[in-house]
């Protein structure tokens, strides 16, 4: 096994992470769930009147989230299955969305019998609300979005509240069956699909790839400050720019880093990466799957980046027909 550009495999194996992870970490999701089961989600189901297929019925899922925003999903729900049947949740890359209706593995799966939910992330590149209402910087960025603020304000507690509240919502269809539902997704979408499954431990099998949003320290101390994770750069150039706080922004960045949220996670996972992957460095990757206790496996691509994983999807699709 060759070398990975931040530390040898064998490291990469044991390797735990270095962000803080805040004292009262459970506590605050505990209180983020009961805030999100507290809200009414008011569901509307309406059939894309542009876009349908033989197999599939494809509509537009609309619910409210956490703080009034009103989220979006693509669902795909299969005409000729048997109920109650399987379902798989999908996330999408940072800044992207759920994209067009023959975007990803949903067509493939929902004619396979399985209702489909692919989520457009608040204030992304899909039809999601952001709603605001933070203090400090919005100047760009997700990840520092509310950092100046309470550790509640943090835009990524209510992205992950909102995978949850998606998971929530499907399983309680009536043709889906609670006991057989799945999550995947790639790069943000791997670090929404794992965070999904943390908070919603119902979730029986997950597949994700090269995940995003883990050990925001460790991406920081390796200079890799760049690309999906250049906002880290930007905050401290503009808000801190001696780094006198620094201790106390990487403790709040916790709140919302994956890797602290594993060991909630009851799920069957099977996960890819990249040794090369200089976009989400591999240790931190590693250091969210490192801590997940239940049945895992991972699957490594020792000279790939961050791109595409020849086989992985497949591999992936093959993992959910086994629900």
């Amino acid at each position: 096994m060759p070398l990975t550009f931040d530390m040898p495999f064998e490291e990469l194996k044991t390797y735990q992470g270095i962000n803080p992870k805040p004292a009262d970490f459970d506590a605050y999701w505990d209180a983020a769930l009961a805030e999100m089961n507290a809200v009414d989600p008011q569901i509307e189901i309406i059939p894309d009147a542009d876009f349908q297929l033989p197999t599939v019925t494809c509509s537009h899922l609309w619910f409210t989230g956490v703080g009034g925003a009103r989220l979006h999903a693509k669902l795909f729900q299969p005409k000729n299955a048997a109920e109650p049947h399987p379902a798989v949740l999908r996330f999408h890359g940072y800044s992207g969305s759920a994209g067009d209706w023959t975007t990803g593995e949903s067509i493939a799966l929902s004619s396979s019998g399985f209702t489909v939910a692919a989520l457009d992330c608040r204030g992304q590149g899909g039809f999601s609300e952001d709603v605001g209402g933070v203090k400090g910087t919005t100047l760009r960025g997700q990840i520092v979005r509310g950092l100046d603020d309470a550790p509640e304000k943090l835009l990524f507690r209510s992205i992950f509240l909102d995978t949850a509240q998606l998971a929530k919502i499907v399983m309680e269809m009536d043709d889906v069956d609670e006991t057989r539902v799945g999550a995947l997704g790639g790069s943000q979408g791997g670090a929404l699909t794992l965070a999904c499954v943390a908070l919603e431990p119902r979730i029986k099998r997950a597949a994700p790839i090269f995940p995003f949003l883990s050990d925001y320290r460790r991406v920081w101390e390796m200079d890799q400050a760049k690309d999906a994770y250049a906002e880290l750069k930007e905050f401290f150039r503009h808000h801190d720019p001696q780094h006198k706080r620094q201790g106390e922004f990487f403790e709040r960045l916790g709140y919302i880093d994956i890797q602290n949220l594993m060991p909630r996670v009851k799920a069957e996972v099977m996960m890819g990466t990249g040794l090369m992957d200089t976009i989400c460095p591999p240790s931190t990757q590693f250091a969210a799957y490192n801590k997940i206790t239940s049945k895992k496996s991972l699957e490594v691509y020792p000279d790939f980046g961050h791109e595409i994983l020849p086989g992985f999807w497949d591999k992936a699709c093959m993992f959910m027909l086994g629900l």
